[in-house]
């Protein structure tokens, strides 16, 4: 299989063009590696045709190696696989990243981001690098939710109050994914683990009027069609947007981690809540995304939050793209 150092196809003009970018994509090394944990600049703008595409960086979540996060991998193998992107073996890095996109003089967020250290204490950097991209929060028109899990939503809450950060703005999910954590009982048959935050989201998110429900294939906002991406979680979705002859899709947590997923998308996380569903997902919409050369970003790619896939014999290469 190729590895990230290998993959001189992915530096070409064609593949920095793809992202509006001037110059060849750049590869992430072993010997820069520790310089790209964290952004020197929390932001990072692009566009896909009329539409404005701002990445803006929340924080790093350090997860310690273990041994169950790989259903189907050991702590080695992922280190090995870290490695060979030039990542840190020191811990699982976790980048998360929110996208705001500009459509006409509307503001519409991807994901609420982690809360201001309410799921990491160290993802707290979202509204200072909002306001540094020029983004007021308060001026958000519509949040779209990938999914429930508690980086992508709690930042649509207080800290301690649960009061609705974004209450004058419309909220969408695909309906499979509202209806099945607010489904009367289901905190119950969740696992330990995942009570407290079952138990969060059914208090709350039922008492907000401002939800809309949408459905497979559905354009939820101008140029923007929700696509059921089942796995990760019963609803979890990805957004394709189009604008003119370009389109780029927002695949939240379908390829999680490239660095471990993009050689071996047939491994399976303790995050998924049905594996095998997630890695026929993940193999579909990474090679839709080759074969139309669509656009990507995901929410834990490393910052800015975006790169290129190609085709890895059975398997997929992933060069990051590199703030500028």
């Amino acid at each position: 299989m190729f590895d990230i150092t290998r993959r001189a196809v992915l530096g070409s003009t064609a593949a920095a063009a793809a992202f509006g970018i001037s110059r060849k994509l750049e590869l992430i090394l072993p010997a820069s590696a520790a310089a790209q944990i964290e952004p020197s600049i929390g932001y990072y703008k692009y566009s896909v045709g009329s539409i404005e595409i701002t990445a803006v960086y929340d924080g790093i979540w350090r997860k310690p190696h273990d041994p169950a996060f790989i259903s189907n991998a050991s702590v080695q193998q992922t280190k090995d696989a870290l490695a060979k992107s030039g990542l840190t073996t020191e811990f699982m890095p976790i980048p998360l990243t929110v996208v705001v996109l500009k459509i006409g003089d509307r503001l519409i967020m991807m994901d609420a981001g982690s809360g201001v250290g309410q799921w990491q204490a160290n993802a707290t950097h979202l509204p200072a690098n909002m306001k540094a991209a020029g983004i007021d929060y308060t001026k958000i028109d519509t949040v779209i939710i990938s999914h429930f899990h508690p980086d992508h939503v709690w930042g649509l809450m207080e800290k301690e109050t649960n009061a609705p950060v974004f209450g004058n703005a419309e909220l969408i999910v695909n309906e499979v994914e509202y209806r099945w954590w607010t489904d009367p009982g289901r905190v119950e048959k969740l696992a330990e683990g995942r009570k407290p935050a079952g138990r969060r989201i059914a208090s709350v998110f039922p008492t907000w009027k401002n939800w809309s429900l949408a459905k497979d294939g559905t354009e939820v906002a101008p140029g923007i069609q929700l696509i059921a991406a089942p796995g990760h979680t019963p609803g979890h979705s990805v957004f394709l947007v189009t604008s003119g002859k370009e389109q780029l899709l927002v695949s939240a947590d379908t390829m999680y981690v490239p660095a471990l997923l993009a050689p071996h998308p047939e491994w399976q996380g303790s995050y998924d809540q049905d594996g095998p569903t997630a890695v026929s997902t993940r193999r579909k919409l990474i090679d839709r995304v080759i074969a139309d050369q669509i656009k990507i970003c995901g929410s834990h790619f490393p910052f800015p939050g975006s790169g290129t896939f190609v085709k890895d014999g059975n398997a997929y290469g992933f060069t990051p793209t590199i703030q500028a």
